[in-house]
């Protein structure tokens, strides 16, 4: 049996924000066996003790919108690429994730079952992965990204990418039983145009109400969930009318889409640092000229609808959205919500409330015994300082995945 007993700790508890006197957390064969204040137990030969001096131990952080296999915007050079090499650069992302504190990620678009595998066999380090396969483009949508001049129809798609084409019921049906069959733990469907689609508007509207409730249908028979990427309210009250469960950005939402969220009892994953970093690096993110230029179109409105919507109630979910060489932002999502939220709130997004949406409530994203032993060790208190959880320059933390310290 594998011990650690965490001491000399104040526990920060996500799901009402309260940081504890100083304690100690104790942790036996990767799950959380104890909590308390004051004196910790006694430690015996086989236990291994981490000494917090005085710093904060909280959940590991969950990030619910990643793109593992997005380590390159250069698509020319992405072409060349074979599986093993993509999968290669995808799991050394993943290992840098878990070192910035991420012990969970959900990848809407491009990880598979092997990535997962790998990470759960430990035979990378890495968080832990639940991917959904690829997401569903119809032709011509996000996921399309076929030069215009290029009149090849796409053939059987087993190459690694974010997303496979498919039209009309029949063919989004099969596609769906296809991801579910090699083990998606939920579905996108992309319903907006976006950044990274040089092709398309981010006013679109992509894939007909037939098309989508068919999709919903499909993830409700295998027990699963979808979501959408979706910018503006067209495409978001049209997903939640039939029955998805979460949306990706929602930059574009109006009052009405908030209390459709809130109705619906849906989730929200906005993904500002996305748009902060690729308007900052512009052209040096690797992103086409046409695709930066709808930057401004989605970045002004993010945080507005950020604040609407934590005003109103909505369950909000941490999500990054980085792609190639933004990768090293991934915290930075939490300076951009502090903006609008009290920081207590944007740490219940990155651990219970994510943990709801992927199904895990009390099993990740808290600090309660029974739960796996994911944590951070913090080297002071992120609800006074949120440097201490954002800059590891200056704020070391320890990682401990599992029970074990990384």
């Amino acid at each position: 049996m594998s011990r650690l007993l965490i001491t000399n700790a104040h526990l920060l508890h996500p799901e009402d924000g309260t940081r504890t006197d100083p304690g100690w957390l104790e942790a036996a064969d990767g799950r959380i066996a104890a909590t308390g204040t004051g004196r910790p137990p006694a430690a015996g030969e086989d236990v291994r003790v981490l000494d917090a001096a005085g710093g904060t131990v909280l959940p590991g952080l969950i990030d619910a919108h990643v793109h593992l296999l997005i380590t390159s915007l250069d698509l020319p050079d992405f072409a060349n690429w074979t599986a093993g090499y993509a999968t290669v650069r995808a799991l050394a992302e993943a290992e840098r994730m878990l070192r910035r504190g991420f012990t969970t990620v959900r990848d809407v678009g491009g990880a598979d079952h092997g990535m997962a595998r790998a990470l759960d066999e430990g035979l990378v380090p890495g968080p832990r992965l639940l991917h959904g396969g690829k997401a569903l483009s119809q032709t011509g949508g996000h996921g399309d990204l076929r030069p215009l001049g290029e009149d090849v129809l796409p053939c059987c798609e087993s190459r690694p990418n974010f997303a496979r084409i498919a039209d009309g019921v029949d063919a989004v049906r099969t596609a769906a039983r296809d991801e579910f069959r090699k083990g998606a733990h939920h579905l996108k469907v992309l319903l907006s145009g976006g950044v990274a689609s040089p092709h398309d508007e981010i006013g679109a509207v992509q894939y007909s109400e037939e098309e989508i409730r068919a999709v919903v249908e499909e993830a409700e028979n295998h027990n699963r969930y979808v979501t959408v990427h979706a910018y503006h309210p067209r495409a978001i009250d049209r997903a939640l009318r039939v029955g998805v469960r979460c949306v990706e950005h929602g930059n574009l939402l109006d009052d009405g889409t908030i209390a459709l969220l809130l109705e619906k009892d849906a989730f929200l994953v906005p993904t500002l640092v996305a748009y902060e970093e690729t308007a900052r690096l512009g052209a040096a993110s690797g992103l086409p000229a046409a695709s930066l230029g709808k930057l401004a179109e989605v970045r002004d409105r993010g945080l507005e609808a950020l604040e609407r919507a934590h005003r109103a109630g909505v369950d909000l979910v941490y999500g990054s959205d980085l792609l190639g060489p933004l990768h090293p932002a991934q915290l930075e999502e939490f300076t951009l919500r502090a903006r609008v939220q009290p920081v207590a709130d944007v740490l219940r997004s990155a651990t219970t409330t994510a943990a709801r949406l992927l199904g895990m409530a009390g099993e990740i994203g808290t600090l309660a015994p029974g739960a796996h032993a994911d944590l951070l060790v913090l080297d002071g208190d992120p609800l006074a300082d949120l440097t201490v959880l954002t800059r590891s320059d200056l704020h070391p933390k320890r990682v401990v995945k599992a029970g074990v310290p990384v």
